[in-house]
């Protein structure tokens, strides 16, 4: 079973008719080749498609410029990583008068690990995450939730069998995929930093201790961390901080990305295994955080936390050019105004306040901010402009 993910599908198109490479980014197995191959389906005219996983497809690649050169319309090429010598190509190919073709490259790693895309390919091209399934493409929050956006983990026939297959990526990942990026962790060490990091999850990042329980130097699990959020397994949520009258807290926020990987890590498999396990509340507040970020389509760099060394605090915020949007996280049915909501709306100067908590109600709590189902996130939130 595919669904088609339509904003997806829609963000990309429009970036192809705008830029001649498009590089569409995102985790093993979240749908990038799906999607690819939705977009092929869509659109008129020749195209052609390289996976760089396939032996056969490497070797048409020995010469990329000969195999390339001619070819007209959309060309993909699948797990671009696996060949950044094309890169340098690719420039040349998209300065080509009237842009004969356009390149789509599909990446298993940020732009900064493919740090030569961003660096040749300046001004020639665009980006575009792909994350897991979100409330605007699946229906059952709470399935979601427990089983996280990864496609055969959502859509798997039962929830001992998402959770197999949860195990097995995690184990593929680990031993297979993270080398090709250059890596020399052993896979064991980094999956007992992912373990101990799913127990940290929702928390602020603090090196020195981390790296007294596992044994290293602070410096040496920040590059285990870089490595997971470089890899999109790990989300960094970075610090707001400005000129105010408070001490602000200057560490980033770290969540395991995706909530079904995070209750794998921690050897959940139902819902009551979760609810019972003292990372609940963090858990949900991750999930909250993923969705709405996904959402209103937020870049990385729109997105913060906030927190002051007196106790208030904003579990997200968003900046969106002069505007600021906060949302505070609640795994309760109906929360109330804190002072620390008081103080992040004043001092924040925050266009809205949403409190998205567990329950079925939706209400006024005070001028500004509001009460807001997390049932209700898709309903209620929409894109941000661009």
């Amino acid at each position: 079973m595919e669904l088609a993910r339509e904003r997806h599908l829609r963000r990309v198109d429009l970036l192809l008719e705008e830029f001649p490479v498009v590089a569409l980014l995102g985790a093993r197995q979240v749908g990038k080749s799906t999607l690819a191959r939705q977009l092929v389906e869509s659109r008129e005219g020749p195209s052609a498609w390289f996976d760089l996983e396939n032996p056969v497809d490497l070797t048409r690649l020995a010469d990329p410029g000969l195999e390339l050169r001619p070819l007209r319309g959309l060309v993909v090429l699948d797990e671009i990583q696996r060949l950044p010598e094309v890169f340098p190509l690719l420039r040349v190919l998209a300065d080509r008068p009237r842009t004969p073709a356009h390149f789509l490259v599909l990446g298993s790693a940020s732009p900064a690990l493919l740090r030569q895309t961003s660096e040749t390919l300046a001004g020639r091209v665009a980006f575009h995450e792909l994350d897991g399934f979100g409330l605007d493409e699946v229906d059952d929050l709470e399935r979601l939730w427990l089983r996280g956006g990864f496609p055969r983990s959502y859509l798997a026939s039962t929830a001992p069998a998402s959770r197999r297959w949860r195990d097995g990526f995690i184990r593929t990942f680990l031993a297979r995929d993270v080398p090709e990026f250059g890596s020399l962790v052993p896979s064991t060490t980094l999956h007992r930093f992912w373990t101990m990091l799913a127990h940290w999850h929702g928390r602020l990042w603090n090196g020195a201790e981390l790296g007294r329980a596992f044994g290293v130097s602070h410096t040496t699990v920040r590059r285990y961390l870089d490595l997971l959020t470089s890899v999109f397994m790990v989300r960094q949520l970075q610090p707001w901080h400005e000129n105010i009258a408070k001490r602000q807290v200057r560490s980033p926020k770290v969540f395991i990305n995706d909530s079904g990987l995070l209750h794998a890590l921690l050897g959940l498999t139902t819902r009551e295994d979760v609810v019972s396990h003292p990372v609940v509340g963090p858990s949900w507040e991750g999930f909250v955080v993923q969705q709405v970020i996904h959402l209103l389509g937020a870049r990385p760099e729109q997105c913060y936390h906030w927190s002051t060394h007196a106790g208030a605090e904003l579990d997200l915020l968003i900046s969106a050019g002069n505007r600021r949007y906060g949302f505070e996280v609640k795994r309760a049915e109906a929360p109330r105004v804190t002072a620390s909501m008081r103080i992040a709306f004043e001092t924040l100067g925050l266009e809205r306040l949403d409190v998205v908590h567990a329950g079925t109600h939706g209400y006024l709590m005070a001028p500004g901010i509001r009460a807001l189902p997390a049932a209700d996130l898709n309903a209620t939130l929409h894109p941000l402009p661009e």
